[in-house]
């Protein structure tokens, strides 16, 4: 079987996307997981499909790279906006439907501001704090974050007995003058990515618990590995958020063709 597909990247995070409008994407999770890989595949920290959906411009359906079909990740929502831009779907305003819910995008010259769904509800565990912010976080502030062993450290955290049985994406933060720098374990990547959208929000919104002012507008830059990006949010209570737009650059990285 031929399948067209094209290669996208955000802040470093970088997913294959098809489109599957005529509804004909069949593949196994072993497949998938075998685009996937970086050696033997295309290579990517996902694959996302571009669905039809009556009441939406698209549909968004996301796979991580061991081939298990995934919860939202903002890079990968960012990335098939301009995606869909390419395919002939050109609007500057986007409404979309994912795993969890309805999107609001906004297009610019490779940069795609993405509206995510509410966050209602931190914990604090014995490992740092946790939230879901479309995707299940743990947030542990650090130092040294550069010479952090991120897969040591965030691979013992994302199996702790804390989070069991479906494990949790960990994100190491550190604190700077203007800025958040973060590193991200991602679990269904079993692996360090470049950058984590909803990762980066999760960060965000931790690191502001002590300063922020109930109702207001707040936005917060954060570093990854791979790029930048911005946080925009605003605190309703001490556990709730809403009005939140992640930021940040795309690019289409390739496409092409392949037998599977």
């Amino acid at each position: 079987m031929k399948i067209s597909f094209s290669k996208y990247q955000a802040s470093g995070n970088d997913f294959i996307f098809i489109d599957n409008r005529n509804g004909s994407f069949n593949l196994s999770r072993a497949q998938i997981a075998r685009l996937c890989n970086r050696k033997f595949g295309i290579g990517g920290d996902g694959l996302i499909l571009l669905n039809s959906n009556s009441k939406f411009d698209f549909q968004m359906v996301n796979y991580n790279s061991d081939g298990g079909e995934c919860t939202m990740c903002g890079n990968g929502g960012r990335s098939i906006v301009h995606f869909a831009r390419d395919l002939g779907i050109q609007k500057e305003h986007y409404r979309f439907l994912a795993v969890d819910g309805e999107h609001e995008a906004n297009f610019k010259t490779e940069q795609v501001d993405l509206k995510m769904s509410p966050v209602n509800g931190l914990v604090q565990t014995p490992a740092g704090i946790t939230l879901d912010t479309g995707s299940p976080h743990l947030v542990v502030f650090a130092s040294d974050l550069l010479n952090l062993d991120v897969v040591h450290e965030g691979r013992k955290l994302r199996s702790s007995s804390l989070f069991m049985p479906l494990g949790m994406n960990v994100n190491f933060v550190e604190k700077r003058d203007d800025h958040l720098f973060i590193r991200t374990y991602e679990r269904g990547v079993e692996d360090e990515t470049l950058s984590c959208g909803t990762g980066a929000i999760a960060s965000a919104m931790v690191s502001r618990l002590q300063t922020s002012t109930f109702g207001k507008s707040q936005e917060v830059m954060v570093r990854c590995q791979g790029g930048e990006l911005k946080i925009r949010f605003k605190q309703d209570s001490e556990t709730t958020f809403s009005d939140i737009w992640l930021s940040g650059e795309t690019k289409k990285v390739f496409e092409g063709t392949l037998s599977e």
